[in-house]
């Protein structure tokens, strides 16, 4: 028989596989292996167990903290240490000092194309599809003779992390110093021809680009501006420190306002000094000085010929808005001109065009007068008080008070003899006749008064016939005491109904008295305004304040009416009404 290969089952592989794997990776600690953890180091921090030691033999401090002690999972550290925090030796941290060759190796020059060189440009150290030379007419394959040098190949042996990723490897800050020699160079160049071109022509002109050579240099900063240069951001400050604060301007707390915020005020803070002459006028000065309200005024002519159908723009034709607007002013102003002309020529009055000036019209003379605090004139005439143009102060008729300053129930009068006749002659403080003060009304009012009455005295009469008729039950009833009980629970029902119906009776007579009342009050009012003093022939537009009504207190009726009639806009269902 031949013996093949031994086979083991794919169990067996598996459980071998499980118990490697076991072995490789870290067992998870039980809660018993903490709290022993715990123990120790708190036993370490107190002295009383030994201290850790690391692979070197030295003691770790117990109270360094954790994320100092413990070594980054990358590390692959076996037990405690703190070599990953003391400093790493060249060999272990990598070659980062050492710099490697680049660009062309110029110490070998080859002539010929090698076999497995770059078909385009014949170096060896790349194919055609990685060369970075122009395609060539001529191949150096196919060229008999060729000028090419390889480059440095540097060898990918990168020790650590940083060593693979160093941006300046292999970098000799020595070739930094040709790029510097090169431009003091060419800058010496120039100044060397600027000279030359001021001796040959000493009234040449010289550019911007050549003279201000400063123009955009960073170190030089604008006034009241900052700079960063390695920024590149302006950042604006305050003010500038020389000027004076325009809340310096003036002091007094009622003058312009000045907004903090915005570091503006817009307001002369000295109105008493001319704008011309102020040395800051506000910053509105710039907004209505020079061209700006002219500038307005045209933008303003250029919309309204717009809307009128002239096609004309400001931006795009400033000069044929100009004309039109001169034009325009122009014949505004003889359109002018000849309505005055032909108003004057139909009217006259052209001598009262001839006014003086207004200087000779104002009222101001050289007279001094001096003031005190308090406003008193202390040397000097007063000004006389502003006087309106009616007449003040004009008594009349031996009146020592004027018309309208006596007022009662309705009626304006003199107050000093409480005169309600305008222009009567006064006779002193006699009561005149049917007055009686809060008491006083007019004509109307006293009628429908009269008419009150005349309803209450009725009421009163009808009340007492009805107590009379109801006293006259009881004594029939009491004669009649003889009766059996049953009569008398009959009378009694039947003086039930009886009461019922007069309550009914009144309620009627009631409602019937208010409403002649109520006519007999319209009655009264058209008869007052109807027996009024107002003429018939007079204006409406002349007529006195208040003379179609008068003003008196309602009566309690009026008050009851009102209240029945005014409407309650609290009421939810006033909606549905």
């Amino acid at each position: 028989m031949s013996s093949g290969p031994i086979r083991t089952p794919v169990s067996q592989i598996i459980h071998n596989k499980d118990d490697q794997d076991a072995e490789e990776e870290p067992k998870k600690k039980s809660r018993e292996d903490w709290r022993k953890a715990k123990e120790l180091e708190e036993a370490r921090k107190a002295g009383t167990a030994p201290a850790a030691v690391d692979e070197e033999g030295r003691d770790i401090n117990p109270h360094i903290p954790q994320y100092i002690s413990n070594a980054p999972w990358y590390y692959g550290s076996q037990g405690p240490t703190l070599k990953h925090q003391r400093p790493q030796h060249e060999d272990e941290r990598g070659q980062l000092d050492n710099r490697a060759p680049k660009g062309l190796d110029t110490t070998r020059l080859v002539t010929k194309f090698r076999k497995g060189a770059c078909e385009n440009c014949g170096a060896m150290t790349h194919k055609r599809k990685d060369c970075l030379e122009r395609p060539r007419k001529v191949q150096a394959k196919y060229a008999e003779s060729i000028v090419v040098h390889d480059e440095h190949i540097v060898s990918d042996a990168s020790i650590n992390y940083d060593e693979k990723r160093d941006r300046w490897s292999s970098y000799d800050p020595a070739n930094h110093r040709e790029i510097i020699e090169e431009y003091e160079k060419v800058e010496e160049a120039k100044r060397q021809l600027k000279a030359e071109k001021l001796k040959n022509d000493p009234d040449a002109e010289i550019s911007d680009e050549e003279g201000n050579e400063d123009k955009y240099v960073d170190e030089v900063d604008m006034p009241g501006t900052k700079v960063d240069s390695k920024q590149r951001i302006t950042v604006r400050n305050l003010r500038i420190r020389e000027d004076t604060a325009k809340y310096l301007r003036n002091l007094d707390p009622n003058s312009a306002y000045y907004d903090p915020k915005t570091r503006s005020m817009r307001d002369n803070p000295n109105p008493a000094v001319p704008a011309e002459e102020a040395e800051f006028a506000g910053e509105n000065f710039v907004r209505f000085s020079g061209d700006t309200t002219a500038q307005a005024t045209a933008q303003l002519f250029a919309w309204e010929a717009h809307g009128k159908g002239v096609d004309v723009h400001l931006l795009a034709e400033p000069t044929k808005l100009e004309l039109l607007q001169k034009e325009y002013e122009q014949k505004k102003e003889q359109f002018k001109s000849s309505t005055k002309t032909d108003i004057v020529e139909k009217y006259g009055g052209e001598e009262h065009l001839q006014v003086p000036s207004k200087s000779l019209l104002l009222a101001q003379t050289e007279e001094y007068v001096e003031y005190s605090r308090s406003g008193k004139v202390i040397k000097g005439i007063e000004k006389p008080k502003a006087r309106s143009i009616y007449e003040e102060d004009v008594y009349i008729n031996n009146h020592t008070t004027i018309w309208g300053s006596y007022w009662n129930a309705g009626r304006w009068g003199y107050k000093c003899c409480k005169s309600f006749i305008k222009n009567s002659y006064c006779v002193g403080m006699q009561e005149p006749e049917g007055y009686s003060e809060g008491t006083m009304q007019p004509p109307a009012a006293v009628a429908a008064s009269e008419a009150l009455t005349r309803l209450q005295e009725e009421e009163h009469v009808e009340e007492a016939t009805v107590e009379s008729e109801v006293d006259s039950a009881p004594s029939s009833s009491s004669s009649e005491e003889e009766q059996p009980v049953e009569e008398t629970k009959k009378s009694k029902k039947k003086s039930k109904k009886r009461e019922k119906k007069k309550k009914a009776k009144e309620q009627r007579k009631n409602k019937k008295k208010h409403k002649e009342a109520k006519e007999k009050e319209r009655e009264a009012t058209t008869s007052s305004r109807s027996s009024k003093s107002v003429p018939e022939e007079l204006d409406d537009r002349k007529r006195p304040y208040n003379s179609m009504y008068d003003v008196k207190a309602p009566t309690e009726d009026e008050i009851e009416e009102w209240k029945k009639k005014r409407t309650r806009t609290e009421d939810p269902m006033l909606q549905f009404l």
